[in-house]
């Protein structure tokens, strides 16, 4: 265990939840309606530090490691590692082993592919996604291009078969970890030095970064073909959305996130944020100024039945 960030979380329990084939590092606090909150590569938990204890005062708020990333393990037999179907189930019977059959679901980057996934999976479960600068895979490689490539070169890397980017990422790791987050957050200076070092010390583990790299690789194979299926098949989630988008970040086509949601979801609002890509810990007042209101209006509807 490599807790060096629980001091950013004071008031909240740090716990052990084990299902069927995972067993996942947790922490949780406060009272009322659930939510869930998922960070992105190459992060932990400590990514919602500074958001987590704001929903407290009014929300349940539970916060993991994703499967396979910080001190979460898949374990056992279990298929399919790093599909985001597979985190999903994981995630959801986590949910339900703490006593919370409906919630809100908050996804970051890699997070919130597992997010959507979950509201396309359980709707009887999602009450509403907030999806943070994420749009669904297969418009993310439909949308690939010279520019895309250079400067999200991982999603290649990290996709190729094992154990090539594993043994390339073991040559120098902090390096690694520290020029993708000096970039992600547009200097890594604006990250929490606890935070930072959670994520250095998971990302210096090989089993987690051989994690991340199957996350990927599900990128690129199941997680691409569960959602064409879907998008196919004219799904659309029921669960509100809200997208917290990147500011000036366009993709395929020139498409705004926005529209590229509305041809997957019923209902989507949204904002485009400046500040780079960890919005969460870079733009926090940003972020709660459109999550609240979000939230608030959400328990209205469900209010109103």
């Amino acid at each position: 265990m490599y807790r060096h960030a629980n001091a950013l979380f004071p008031d909240f329990e740090d716990r052990h939840i084990e299902t069927a084939e995972a067993e996942l590092a947790v922490l949780t606090g406060g009272s009322g309606p659930a939510i869930l909150l998922l960070h992105g590569y190459p992060e932990t938990r400590s990514a919602w530090h500074r958001i987590a204890p704001v929903l407290a005062t009014h929300y349940s708020v539970v916060i993991p490691d994703l499967p396979g990333y910080g001190d979460s393990r898949l374990v056992g037999d279990a298929q399919g590692a790093g599909s985001k179907r597979q985190m999903a189930k994981c995630l959801h019977e986590m949910m339900k082993a703490l006593g919370h059959e409906r919630f809100t679901v908050v996804g970051h980057d890699r997070g919130g592919r597992v997010a959507y996934r979950m509201a396309l999976d359980y709707p009887e479960a999602v009450t509403a996604l907030v999806s943070v600068t994420v749009v669904p895979t297969p418009e993310m490689w439909e949308g690939a291009s010279k520019a895309f490539g250079m400067g999200a070169w991982h999603w290649f890397m990290m996709a190729q078969p094992a154990p090539l980017p594993e043994k390339l990422m073991a040559a120098d790791p902090r390096f690694l970890i520290d020029l993708t987050l000096d970039k992600m957050a547009l200097g890594i200076d604006r990250l929490h030095p606890l935070a930072l070092e959670d994520y250095r010390a998971a990302f210096d583990r090989p089993e987690v970064r051989h994690a991340m790299c199957e996350d990927y690789r599900a990128g690129a194979t199941a997680d691409e073909a569960d959602d064409l299926t879907d998008r196919a098949a004219g799904c659309k989630m029921r669960a509100p959305v809200l997208v917290l988008s990147e500011a000036g970040r366009l993709y395929g086509g020139g498409r705004e996130p926005l529209n590229i949601w509305a041809d997957w979801a019923e209902y989507v609002e949204g904002i485009a944020i400046g500040g780079g890509h960890l919005l969460p810990e870079t733009e926090t007042e940003e972020v709660l100024g459109a999550l609240l209101p979000f939230l608030e209006k959400v328990s209205r509807w469900r209010a109103k039945g």
